[in-house]
């Protein structure tokens, strides 16, 4: 399949290898983390790989058919960094291009709550969180991420649950968006 892939924040490429496997040719992954960049290069040498030092993306306009954004944005907790993000992804897609984005929403039940009450003063947003692994994270409404992606046409947008890395239940979604020529653009 000829179409050229970007997967941004890749880590050590696993979701290249699938497409690769499902017989795309032209595969690219992005990832700020020279430690999985290696891994990358190392275990699915098949793609090519970029170290970018944030949002980003460092290739031309135009240059791709689609991106992948999965889980980046929960480990991105701020909006303006998220906005640039999204802006660098229009710009890097052709007029047309897809972008798949997956990551996880605001949950309800009360362990979630408490972290999220536990935090909001420190980061000013409800929703961002700290793990014991030194690491801030960020669950969003749906209302945030339909504002990223208000410059692009919403094909679909399907709500589900998953199974975090540390094996709770949370809600998530799943969201094709499509780049529109600019004089269609909101």
């Amino acid at each position: 399949l000829e179409g050229r892939i970007l997967d941004y924040g890749c880590g050590y490429g696993r979701s290249l290898r699938e497409l690769h496997e499902a017989g795309f040719a032209h595969l690219f992954g992005v990832d700020s983390s020279s430690g999985m960049i290696g891994r990358a290069r190392r275990e699915n040498p098949f793609a090519r790989y970029v170290r970018n030092s944030g949002s980003e993306i460092p290739f031309s306009g135009g240059s791709f058919d689609a991106a992948l954004l999965l889980a980046v944005l929960t480990c991105m907790p701020d909006s303006g960094e998220q906005a640039r993000l999204f802006s660098e992804l229009l710009r890097v897609l052709k007029a047309g291009g897809l972008l798949f984005v997956s990551d996880l929403l605001i949950n309800t039940d009360a362990r979630n709550r408490k972290r999220y009450e536990r935090f909001e003063a420190r980061h000013g947003l409800y929703g961002v969180f700290e793990l014991e692994e030194g690491v801030t994270l960020r669950h969003h409404t749906r209302e945030h991420l339909d504002r990223l992606a208000a410059s692009f046409k919403t094909i679909s947008a399907q709500e589900f649950q998953v199974e975090t890395m540390n094996g709770h239940r949370s809600r998530a979604i799943r969201m094709i968006l499509q780049k529109q020529p600019r004089h269609l653009r909101a």
